[in-house]
């Protein structure tokens, strides 16, 4: 019998060398393995994001909406992962008639931020230094659901961490934010709400 020595006390048969080989390999194996599950989680990992005026997949109170006072809701979130130095939002609806809409467009607010306040109004630079793009409404800021009438439509608030700033300039699109952020996102969170009339 073919003993390895003091490292490995297991043994082989004589010219079994393809044993031993399928033997040494596994802790290779099972590194990759672990490796595999861990990117595969970081992958799958999401902040959370809510909201005071809504539930997730809840319907989006009157005053957030075309029809009251169109005040963007308040946010909250939290999960952020190390390495995030600035976040990103956008706010549409996939149900739209002629297409995605889009209600906001946030971008380059500070890591420290775990919030947006309500009624934000249409300023381009926020007081913690983000900056409102321009919405499919042509107005800097949030444009609430102002859905035509017939079956609720949903309502996408995705939240992005990012590796760094935009330096994008205030009304930037959606399209130049999610250009300028590809391959920049860490991790996503998202919330949806829905409105009809």
């Amino acid at each position: 019998m073919y003993q390895e020595g003091p490292r490995d006390a297991r043994t082989f048969p004589k010219n079994d060398m393809n044993a031993e080989k399928k033997y040494l390999a596994w802790p290779l194996v099972a590194l990759m393995a672990a490796l595999g599950v861990a990117a595969a989680a970081e992958k799958t990992a999401r902040m959370e994001l809510k909201s005071a005026a809504f539930q997730n997949g809840g319907e989006i109170p009157r005053k957030h909406t075309c029809e009251g006072g169109d005040a963007s809701p308040a946010l909250a979130w939290q999960g952020a992962p190390a390495g995030t130095k600035a976040f990103a939002l956008i706010a549409d609806d996939p149900d739209a008639p002629g297409g995605t809409w889009v209600h906001w467009v946030v971008y380059d607010l500070p890591a420290t931020a775990k919030e947006l306040p309500g009624e934000l109004g249409t300023t381009e630079t926020l007081s913690n230094g983000g900056k409102q793009g321009l919405n499919d409404f042509h107005k800097t800021g949030y444009g609430g659901p102002c859905p035509p009438a017939g079956a609720p439509h949903r309502y996408f608030f995705k939240l992005y961490a990012l590796d760094g700033p935009t330096n994008l300039r205030p009304r930037a699109t959606k399209q130049q934010l999610l250009d300028a952020i590809k391959g920049h996102v860490l991790v996503e969170g998202e919330l949806t709400g829905k409105y009809g009339r």
